[in-house]
């Protein structure tokens, strides 16, 4: 049951024929890992949690910098030195109180990955390094856990929905994230955020999307970015999408 604040709080939701009470109760009932409380994660936890999902886990190791503010939102001024899961923690708070935070202050790795991904429904990988996300989508594949990844360079973004262990309308197992890219850059290759910079607003963009993508889900409706890539060039404002499949 809702109480009064939570049917006003989600009443464009609960109009919606897509979502209504059944949908926003499955949102209220859903666990979501969120990998990053950075760029990427930043906006898919304030959407997940505005939009009434019961539990977000937010994993990162990380401490607030001032030069994370032009991009990282749910942080401010005043929690800089924090780490960004306690301050992600209390803006959630300010945000939705109806939204539990299981934070988890620490780097996803061999060790912790199974334990941490199994505990949740869904998983939104907003990390930037190549070792934290090969790492999850290997796990998630392995532990039939759906993962939302994106990733984001200078002016440019892509994003997918990994459901390897299941097949399409075809009856074709769907591609696993190795499809897509088999293996991860040498060291060195791709220059960091720091380096080669990032246009702020660009993860605002692709988080926002993946959050959407992790919303329906939950809900069961329309049609996830299963075997399809979405390519965001922001200087040319241009979506494109490119399909891949199983390899063999």
């Amino acid at each position: 049951m809702f109480s009064p604040d939570e049917i006003e709080r989600y009443a464009r939701h609960l109009v919606l024929p897509e979502v209504g009470g059944p949908g926003q109760q499955k949102l209220k009932a859903a666990r979501i890992l969120v990998l990053g409380a950075g760029g990427l994660g930043a906006p898919v936890i304030q959407y997940l949690a505005a939009a009434g999902v019961g539990t977000i886990g937010i994993v990162d190791d990380d401490v607030v910098a001032l030069s994370n503010l032009q991009r990282q939102v749910i942080h401010a001024t005043e929690t800089v030195g924090q780490p960004k899961v306690e301050s992600a923690r209390e803006a959630v708070a300010r945000l939705n109180p109806h939204v539990a935070i299981e934070t988890h202050a620490l780097r996803l790795d061999a060790g912790n990955a199974d334990a941490l991904l199994s505990a949740y429904d869904v998983v939104a990988d907003g990390t930037d390094n190549f070792e934290t996300r090969y790492l999850a989508a290997d796990r998630c594949g392995e532990l039939r856990r759906p993962l939302v990844t994106a990733a984001v360079g200078r002016f440019d973004g892509s994003l997918t929905t990994l459901l390897p262990w299941d097949v399409n309308g075809e009856g074709i197992p769907n591609p696993r994230f190795r499809d897509l890219f088999p293996e991860p850059p040498p060291p060195g290759l791709l220059p960091s955020c720091a380096e080669a910079g990032i246009l702020g607003a660009l993860t605002g963009i692709l988080g926002s999307l993946q959050a959407a993508e992790v919303l329906k889900l939950i809900l069961g409706i329309g049609e996830p970015l299963i075997g399809r890539l979405l390519l965001v060039d922001a200087l040319s404002m241009r979506f494109e999408t490119i399909r891949y499949k199983r390899r063999k």
